[in-house]
């Protein structure tokens, strides 16, 4: 199946729902995750993207969950219909609880923090302690505590015993002004009796059909489904102009060095730069400090 996010509304609410399993097969496969590390980067990475889903064009968030479970820090970051993200300790491992991947223990107590970077304005950053670490009710809680939004959201992640993820999704289901407590009343029934997110896409729902299973008996409109992909925003070059914004003293130590080496957490990207390049940092940074200290004299 592909992976999609697809968009609806429902009698005053707004349902989204998506499909990720290639992409975070592909994003544990490059972090080397383990089974539990796994499902808590799909986890997510499909709740970056469902925030996202809300927000406008050229707009970002960032999901971060601080915990201290043997996880460590798992983060994701979201922009449109692309997503990236990385888990502090990708190799953690903790035993089945209930006979399932214990998310909740490998992120362990901490806060959720999400941050969105808005158009045209300061990026806004909300946080709120876990509830108990699952990722999906930390987000429902977040959005009910922090920026007062009562949301359900679902997210779940299939890891099979070789380590691949065989599927991955969720669904958001949000209450918009003017929704009346019989719908609410209703779309609770719904989601109580729908299976696990990974059940249905496991027998083929595509978001689409997770989304009509979810508002039976309401009035369903399809808005639109949008392809989704890992994607990082880091380049050679992008990370070459960060180098370059080092203090004085930082760029003189890595001029020192025959090559200087870069790692992008996000998609675990290594860049290699050679001396030269940095030297010409250096020098940039230098003609820089003389011509602001020129102008320093001239006042």
């Amino acid at each position: 199946m592909e992976d999609v996010l697809t968009k609806a509304t429902a009698d005053g609410v707004r349902i989204y729902a998506l499909c990720t399993t290639n992409l975070v097969q592909e994003a544990a496969k490059k972090h080397g995750c383990s089974h539990l590390a796994s499902a808590a980067l799909g986890r997510a990475m499909n709740g970056a993207l469902l925030l996202a889903a809300t927000m406008k064009d050229n707009e970002r968030i960032s999901l971060r969950l601080k915990g201290d479970g043997p996880l460590g820090e798992v983060v994701a970051d979201a922009e449109g219909s692309t997503v990236r993200g990385y888990v502090e300790n990708p190799d953690a491992f903790l035993p089945l609880k209930n006979g399932k991947l214990d998310v909740g223990g490998g992120i362990g107590a901490g806060n959720i923090i999400v941050t969105r970077y808005l158009q045209n304005a300061e990026p806004f950053t909300g946080y709120c302690e876990l509830q108990d670490g699952e990722i999906a009710s930390d987000l429902t809680k977040y959005l009910y505590v922090s920026e007062q939004t009562p949301t359900s959201v679902a997210l779940g992640v299939l890891v099979d015993k070789d380590g691949n993820v065989t599927a991955s999704g969720g669904f958001f289901i949000q209450a918009m002004p003017g929704c009346t407590d019989e719908v609410l009343e209703k779309l609770e029934n719904n989601v109580n009796l729908t299976p696990y997110v990974t059940q249905l896409l496991e027998i083929g729902y595509t978001p689409q059909k997770m989304i009509e299973i979810l508002g039976r008996g309401l009035d369903v409109d399809i808005k639109e489904t949008i392809p989704l992909s890992f994607k990082c925003r880091c380049s050679r070059e992008r990370i070459l102009a960060a180098l370059g914004s080092l203090d004085m003293k930082s760029l003189q130590e890595l001029a020192q060095d025959k090559t200087t080496e870069a790692h992008c957490e996000f998609c675990n990207s290594t860049y290699e730069y050679t001396q030269d390049e940095i030297k010409y940092l250096l020098e940039e940074k230098e003609k820089q400090a003389q011509l602001e200290a020129a102008k320093q004299n001239i006042k």
